[in-house]
């Protein structure tokens, strides 16, 4: 969007510096992209005064002029144009001039003249396609001035991006209503002193609406005995200002409208419009049309139309048609100023590749209240240029008026999200410079109207934004958040979360997530030796295969085994969230849940394209898993691995308990089990009761520790002792030992001599370290001593 800063001024009196115009109007939202000079390419142009003009001796079409361009000598100047004549008052191209086109006027002999320099026309210097003659300047202009002084040309014209929510912005004045709202300058409209005389337009034209939901509002007035001819100076400028071609003043009028108030507007003349009827009315399938462009176009029923008494004569809100255009014998003219759907507009616009700027705001939406203001000041702006007269009245059809939009504000919630600690009245200030109505009745919950060009505002939240964007984003100060919720439990953590945490840690380390029926055969629990007792059985089976609820997850996650290895995936590392259920007598539908995780590996470690290693998977790979997930993901303690004496369907089989609680199994399917599903490597499963994790993540307390600053010291002791001793035992000792300045203990390797299967060596490393300062090997040693006394005491071990 193109800005004009004096066309700015005549809203709002600011005159200050342009750049911190241009910084604060960014800061609100409005994006400077850059700022220009419109008239850069006519800057070397002077005012010069024809003080002679001679016939060309040597042609009878050239003239030789004596030109005064304020210097101390005269300039002679050979020109072409027919209506040169002295005493006038020209734009002048000096020698080492540039001209908009780029061309460098130099030195020339015309016929045996010399000439310096060059007397412009219009078109010469993009002002308009006049090319006719030269351009005969004011006679109060003094020679020698810049022409873009004389002119009082503009000078600076900001460039700005807006979004597609700040249509008010598409406009000098939304511009000038944001800095008005910026400086907290007085914001001053256009004065409107129309003329109206004659009969009234509602005698003379009619305005009708099919559908109030794609029109709401249309106005249009008469404006008899148009002269249509150039626009005056000061309204050409201002539109070549924001690179608009200026065609007539009838034309000019309706863009000068809608760069000024944002209302795009159409004139037709009148006595080409059939009944002096005006209808709003959708088009058919396949429909020819032509617009302004001389281009025909095929039209849909999801394009909308302005008709007149028999026909098309306008593709509404994108362009005019070519059957009832203003022309230069035009003597009568229909104004139309309306408000039409956005979306509809804008399909239409994009479908026909037709964009253009009054598509693009009513597009974005159009203030429905200012229409009335708006097609007034055309037509007195109109009057006056043309020498017409305006009709009594407008004719108003508005089937769908304005509805004033209200929203709560709080105060308090506002600050809050904002992190700013402002007073109320500050708030409420804001809301009325921009517009809004404000009823503060209630402190605590304000009711605030937003005004019909803010159609951006629609929530409670965008109050706060504008509260926010006017006392300045960077003004906000950069603090932490605050934390209201405590982090020493995770209290009330829904089954939802918990499962999708699970999940997402599953998918994370690599598995595969398994879903399967909550429907097996009894067949299947009966294969896994699982016991009949709490079996829930289906009514109405689909068949015996489904013929009873799920007791476990195994029967399913087999079945996925050997799926897979039926299509020749011999590496299976899968996982499986799911309930199991189990008939209940006390439960209220007489069947409990239960949340469960499953996992299965099988085959090798890594697949084949992964180059670490063929090995397949083993009992230390499923623990890990049981490891990371417990610790890493969940942040509990570490679990007990205890080799459970019998499982229906695990040998061997160990059970994983916390604090005493058992939260599952894990081990190596049977063989003969596995054979049924034609498994010929180890199956390795686990199955936990996730509904019993969930509760100690509930009560669990998270601890922060404060990294380390000082090294650590490690020792590492291999414990000798029977083949039954539990590797947890012996941590436990170790952690009981009393030795404050231990921080972990891990088991890194495990050996067992060759013909002494009764005995392993299981190697532990312990780290020491101090919060307070670097330990001494001696001190260290002491401690370690400490430890390996009481494994000596407690367990019949050796080192």
């Amino acid at each position: 969007m193109l800005v004009s800063l004096n066309w700015l001024r005549e809203f709002v009196p600011y005159e200050g510096d342009i750049q911190v115009l241009g910084d604060k109007l960014t800061m609100l939202g409005l994006e400077l992209e850059g700022i220009s000079d419109p008239f850069e390419s006519v800057k070397d142009i002077v005012v010069g005064h024809v003080v002679e003009r001679e016939t060309h001796p040597e042609s009878d079409h050239l003239s030789i002029c004596t030109v005064d361009v304020g210097g101390p000598e005269t300039l002679t100047i050979v020109c072409g144009a027919p209506n040169v004549a002295k005493g006038q008052n020209v734009p002048v191209a000096m020698v080492g001039s540039t001209m908009p086109d780029g061309m460098k006027i130099k030195k020339a002999k015309l016929r045996g003249v010399k000439s310096m320099g060059m007397i412009c026309s219009e078109r010469e210097l993009g002002f308009s396609e006049d090319h006719e003659g030269i351009w005969v300047l004011d006679n109060s202009f003094t020679a020698g001035d810049k022409l873009v002084d004389a002119l009082a040309l503009e000078r600076v014209v900001f460039d700005f991006d807006i979004t597609p929510n700040r249509a008010d912005c598409l406009s000098i004045l939304g511009f000038a209503r944001e800095t008005a709202l910026a400086f907290d300058l007085p914001l001053t409209m256009p004065e409107l002193n129309l003329v109206e005389s004659g009969p009234q337009a509602s005698d003379e034209i009619k305005i009708l609406i099919d559908d109030p939901e794609l029109c709401p509002l249309f106005n249009g007035r008469v404006i008899r005995g148009v002269e249509t001819r150039k626009s005056p100076d000061w309204m050409r400028f201002k539109l070549l200002a924001l690179g608009q071609r200026p065609i007539s003043n009838i034309v000019d009028v309706t863009n000068y409208i809608m760069f000024e108030l944002g209302q795009p507007m159409h004139s037709y003349d009148l006595d080409l419009v059939e009944d002096a009827t005006l209808r709003v009315a959708p088009a058919t399938d396949g429909m020819k049309f032509t617009t302004l462009d001389a281009v025909e176009r095929t039209l849909t029923a999801n394009d909308l139309l302005i008709w007149d008494g028999k026909r098309p004569v306008g593709l509404a809100g994108v362009m005019g048609g070519a059957n009832t255009e203003m022309h230069a014998g035009s003597t009568n003219v229909l104004l139309e100023a309306a408000i039409f759907r956005p979306g509809t507009i804008r399909k239409t616009a994009r479908r026909l590749s037709l964009p253009s700027d009054a598509s693009y705001r009513f597009e974005r939406g159009v203030d429905q209240k200012l229409n009335r203001f708006c097609i007034d000041r055309a037509a007195q702006l109109m009057a006056e240029i043309s020498g017409g007269t305006v009709s009594r009245g407008v004719v108003t059809n508005e089937p769908k008026p304005w509805q004033d939009r209200s929203h709560g504000y709080r105060h308090d919630r506002c600050m809050s999200l904002l992190g700013l600690d402002l007073e109320p009245e500050y708030a409420k200030k804001v809301f009325t410079l921009e517009g809004c109505t404000v009823d503060d009745s209630d402190p605590s919950n304000w009711t605030v109207a937003s005004p019909s060009h803010r159609l951006d505002l629609e929530r409670e939240v965008d109050l706060y934004e504008e509260v926010g964007r006017v006392y300045g984003l960077d003004r906000i100060p950069a603090v932490l958040p605050k934390v209201a919720k405590s982090l020493d439990t995770e209290s009330g953590i829904s089954e939802y979360a918990f499962i999708k945490r699970i999940k997402t840690w599953g998918a994370g380390v690599g598995l595969n997530e398994a879903i399967n029926y909550s429907f097996v055969g009894s067949d299947d629990l009966d294969r896994l030796h699982l016991p009949e007792e709490g079996r829930v059985f289906i009514a109405n089976p689909l068949s015996e295969d489904q013929n009873v609820m799920r007791t476990d997850l195994a029967p399913g996650l087999l079945n996925t085994l050997k799926n897979n290895l039926s299509q020749g995936n011999n590496h299976v590392r899968i996982f499986e969230v799911a309930k199991k259920f189990v008939r209940d007598a006390d439960s209220e539908t007489e069947t409990r849940e239960n949340a469960r995780l499953g996992m299965l590996f099988y085959g090798q470690r890594h697949a084949d394209e992964w180059p670490w290693g063929s090995e397949d998977s083993d009992y230390l790979d499923i623990k890990g898993h049981v490891e990371h997930l417990v610790e890493d993901c969940l942040k509990l303690e570490m679990p007990v691995f205890t080799l459970a004496p019998e499982h229906a369907y695990l040998e061997p089989c160990v059970e994983v308990t916390i604090g005493g609680t058992s939260l599952g199994f894990l081990g190596k399917v049977k063989a003969d089990m596995a054979d049924y599903y034609h498994a010929r490597k180890d199956v390795w499963l686990a199955d936990f009761d996730l509904d019993a994790l969930r509760v100690m993540v509930e009560a669990h307390k998270i601890a922060f520790t404060a990294l380390p600053v000082f090294p650590p010291s490690r020792r590492d002791v291999t414990v000798i002792g029977s083949a039954t001793l539990h590797a947890d035992a012996i941590r436990q000792v170790i952690l009981s030992a009393g030795v404050a300045i231990l921080e972990s203990v891990e088991l890194v390797a495990e050996f067992v001599p060759g013909g002494q299967e009764e005995e392993r060596n299981l190697s532990f490393r312990l780290t020491y370290r101090s919060p307070a300062k670097t330990l001494m090997d001696k001190q260290v040693d002491k401690e370690h001593k400490k430890v390996l006394e009481a494994l000596e005491k407690s367990l019949p071990v050796r080192f």
